[in-house]
């Protein structure tokens, strides 16, 4: 069963609480798989994006429906979670989903998001890099923690990062940057200052850890606790990327504890060291 992890928005009001609610409100239909994140150890893999954005820019903004077809074939599985359950638009096997989808973002704004997120990520090498090198850092602190595949999408400021069966959807439209327009609208000054490029990796580590590293007997923990798992993940997340890309609340408790056990390891943290 996917875990709800709504509790860690209670004390968080920025980015970190957005996030964590998206992967509770897409948590019963795209699965937090515990046994596809650990793996035994595959040393390190370089990360390249898988660029399914490109081909949904494509059928959305000239509606060839081959491009729809090459959404199918090459990302079957991200494009379901897309349709069906993030963006909820209909089922893939119902033939009027494909024309809804593209009346969808037939919106003015929904077409200019398109065209600033190809524009923005139109190079992802410096992308693809930093996430090589922080899943590369990860697996040295947790060897059975699998490298994930990832791909890129674009879901009209639905979600941030989705979770499934080992992979890592990036929606980009979430990452456009700190004064995009249409963030004001949408957006306070908290949640937007952690809504550009520099976050993606910390998001995306945070997230699969959070799929790895479920709260053990959730239902018996108390809020300190709860608080306390989230606070481990950020400080592991920031160890990670190799800079303070999370400053929240629950994060404070955990550094003055660590400040405390200089020599404890993120697995002695987690309570996950064999």
């Amino acid at each position: 069963m996917p875990t709800d992890y709504s509790f860690m928005v209670m004390k968080v009001k920025s980015k970190i609480a957005i996030i964590i609610l998206c992967l509770a409100a897409v948590a019963s239909v795209v699965s937090c798989n515990f046994e596809s994140s650990i793996m035994s150890n595959q040393g390190k893999q370089d990360i390249k994006v898988r660029r399914l954005d490109r081909i949904e820019y494509q059928y959305l903004t000239t509606g060839e429906f081959s491009a729809l077809q090459q959404m199918s074939t090459e990302f079957p599985t991200e494009t379901r979670t897309l349709i069906e359950d993030i963006l909820r638009i209909g089922k893939m096997d119902d033939e009027a989903t494909s024309k809804k989808f593209l009346l969808f973002y037939q919106d003015s704004t929904l077409q200019s998001i398109l065209r600033d997120t190809e524009e923005k990520f139109a190079n992802m090498d410096k992308l693809n890099e930093d996430l090589t090198e922080a899943f590369k850092n990860l697996n040295e602190m947790f060897p059975k923690i699998a490298v994930p595949t990832v791909y890129s999408q674009i879901t009209s400021f639905d979600q941030s990062i989705v979770i499934k069966d080992g992979s890592i959807g990036i929606s980009l439209d979430k990452y456009l940057g700190f004064d995009y327009p249409a963030y004001k609208e949408f957006f306070d000054e908290n949640q937007r200052k952690k809504m550009t490029p520099k976050m993606i990796v910390p998001d995306c580590v945070l997230f699969y850890m959070v799929n790895a590293f479920p709260l053990k007997d959730f239902e018996k923990a108390t809020q300190e606790q709860r608080d306390d798992h989230i606070g481990q993940l950020l400080w592991i997340t920031n160890k990670v990327v190799g800079f303070r890309a999370f400053d929240e609340a629950p994060l404070k408790r955990v550094e003055q504890y660590v400040h405390k056990n200089p020599n404890i390891t993120p697995q002695e943290l987690l309570g996950e060291e064999e």
